[in-house]
């Protein structure tokens, strides 16, 4: 299988994949499908998460393959949980639970996850996670233990 690796940045629009080759190509004409609207948002535009802080919408936030490497959560699960949860809600996913994040790794072609749920509760047990009656948010001791200031 032929692993790819691309990185553009088009004015203050920036995108970083790395995978198998046709992924690539598919989330690279995504990108480029999206950025006529990205150009047409003000510079630092503010997006609202709830149940967290305004994410910085032109922040780069790159692969989850990199986002997961940059947390430690290569060998751990449960921090490759907590740190997959966070990588979609910074790409503003609203409505986080444990099979969301499992798909998310498995169509970023990312190691899967023995026991999402257990993950998950472990994470809850740490106090980084808190379910809701639709599934769970990230704490602000879970987001501050990702290395988030604030």
């Amino acid at each position: 299988m032929n692993q790819s690796k691309i990185s553009v940045q088009i004015g203050e629009s920036s995108f970083s994949a790395e995978g198998a080759e046709a992924w690539v190509q598919t989330q690279l004409e995504f990108f480029l499908s999206k950025l006529p609207d990205l150009s047409r948002a003000p510079a630092g535009t503010k997006r609202d998460t709830p149940g967290t802080a305004a994410v910085d919408s032109t922040a780069e936030i790159g692969s989850l393959a990199s986002y997961i490497r940059s947390k430690s959560g290569e060998s751990n699960q449960t921090q490759r949980f907590l740190a997959t949860a966070d990588w979609l809600r910074l790409k503003g996913e609203k409505n986080l639970n444990s099979s969301l994040v499992a798909k998310a790794l498995r169509d970023n072609q990312q190691s899967r996850l023995g026991n999402p749920a257990d993950a998950l509760n472990k994470n809850v047990a740490k106090g980084y996670c808190e379910k809701t009656s639709d599934g769970f948010f990230i704490t602000p001791e879970g987001r501050r233990a990702l290395g988030h200031q604030e």
